[in-house]
């Protein structure tokens, strides 16, 4: 016990994670009558919150987002299912992928051919994919929360001063109050990465997987050290600018699976607009002000370098996300296959639009095409 308590201490040394002269008593909460201090034990509320969250989410996709699925015409079922067979199931299991080798020793086993081998395994294989129907339902669950929250979150921070002025975000630290309406923000926001992340491993998987997890767990982090280092303000900034682009992401995949190619396109145009305004322009804004206005107006500590090093680690993936856009527009403008309305164009805001509509109607229509496009990769 004594170990754990001096590890204990050690880990909460006010000389880590708090300015100097300032001691954990100094923010308890209800030590000043005028002042709120962020509480760290109410972070065990978002886990419970997150079970009510992902228990409504199979309520709201089960009752009405996939039956307005089916009523729009998007497919429920599977493909057709491979002939069973007992020797290739039991392949299967060990492992989905498929080597000549394996191949060779499956058909010794059962009397098939390789051409039918690799065709059970094919069949076997698009069975494990989820369907579009079920695809729609997880993505229309996303764009409904990031609305909602991008919407409560416009609706509390109006009246906040450092929406409009970010230096507000250091003036008086620590000793900066948390509003009811902060609180709920926070205690929301976590409760659904913390669903985000636990159903990341049983929804459809991404291409960009460990990107997200990676993602969501930096998010859950940085929710957590702001509120127990009492930087709500700063939190609920990035916690705004996050929600934004979510939105046109999640709607494109939408409508692209409800195969209105054409809202698509306009969507995700929409989408990369926004996704450059608040990720590259809007939250380095706010890194800036941490980087260098803040440690002209505040005392530095370790946990505040700890902070700015996560702001800056979302910033990197931004950008790796942000390249991985541009690096296939590129390659699409120099083979001269972006056209917008059958024209070629030149580089100019038209080519977004062109690109989409060329590299979505390919994936869709086409089965030759071996690119995929942007919203197949990034989404």
């Amino acid at each position: 016990m004594d170990l754990l308590h001096t590890v204990s201490d050690a880990f909460w040394s006010t000389r880590i994670w708090l300015p100097p002269n300032i001691t954990w008593e100094d923010i308890r909460p209800g030590v000043r009558p005028d002042v709120n201090h962020a509480d760290y034990r109410h972070l065990v509320y978002p886990l419970p919150l997150a079970a009510i969250i992902f228990v409504i989410r199979i309520l709201v996709e089960r009752y009405w987002i996939a039956p307005i699925g089916k009523a729009i015409g998007i497919k429920s079922t599977g493909p057709k299912p491979p002939i069973p067979n007992k020797d290739l199931e039991l392949a299967y299991s060990v492992s989905s992928r498929l080597n000549h080798k394996n191949i060779v020793k499956l058909t010794k086993q059962t009397d098939l051919s390789e051409r039918q081998i690799e065709r059970w395994w094919r069949r076997r294989r698009a069975q494990d994919k989820p369907t579009t129907l079920v695809k729609f339902c997880e993505n229309s669950w996303r764009c409904i929360y990031y609305t909602y929250s991008f919407i409560f979150g416009c609706i509390v921070m109006w009246d906040k001063p450092w929406l409009w002025d970010i230096k507000n975000c250091w003036y008086g630290y620590p000793h900066q109050s948390v509003t009811n309406d902060i609180w709920w923000y926070y205690m929301i926001s976590m409760a659904f990465y913390w669903s985000l992340t636990a159903s990341q491993f049983v929804d459809v998987k991404r291409k960009d997987f460990w990107q997200m997890f990676v993602h969501h767990m930096i998010t859950i982090v940085l929710i957590a050290l702001s509120w127990v280092c009492n930087l709500h303000r700063v939190g609920s900034l990035v916690l705004l600018v996050h929600d934004c682009a979510d939105i046109f992401l999640e709607a494109a995949k939408i409508t692209k699976y409800a195969q209105y190619q054409k809202v698509c396109d306009t969507i995700f145009a929409v989408f990369t607009v926004v996704w450059i305004i608040t990720r590259l322009v809007l939250y380095p804004r706010i890194i800036y002000s941490s980087s260098v206005e803040a440690p002209s107006i505040l005392p530095m500590f370790p946990a505040y370098y700890i902070f700015n090093t996560l702001l800056i680690l979302l910033l990197v993936l931004h950008i790796g996300w942000t390249y991985l856009i541009i690096q296939i527009a590129v390659k699409a403008i120099r083979s001269g296959q972006v056209s917008y309305y059958g024209c070629k164009i030149n580089i100019r805001s038209d080519i977004l639009f062109g690109f989409l509509r060329r590299y979505a109607k390919c994936s869709l229509n086409s089965n030759s095409c071996r690119e995929d496009t942007v919203t197949d990769i990034i989404l």
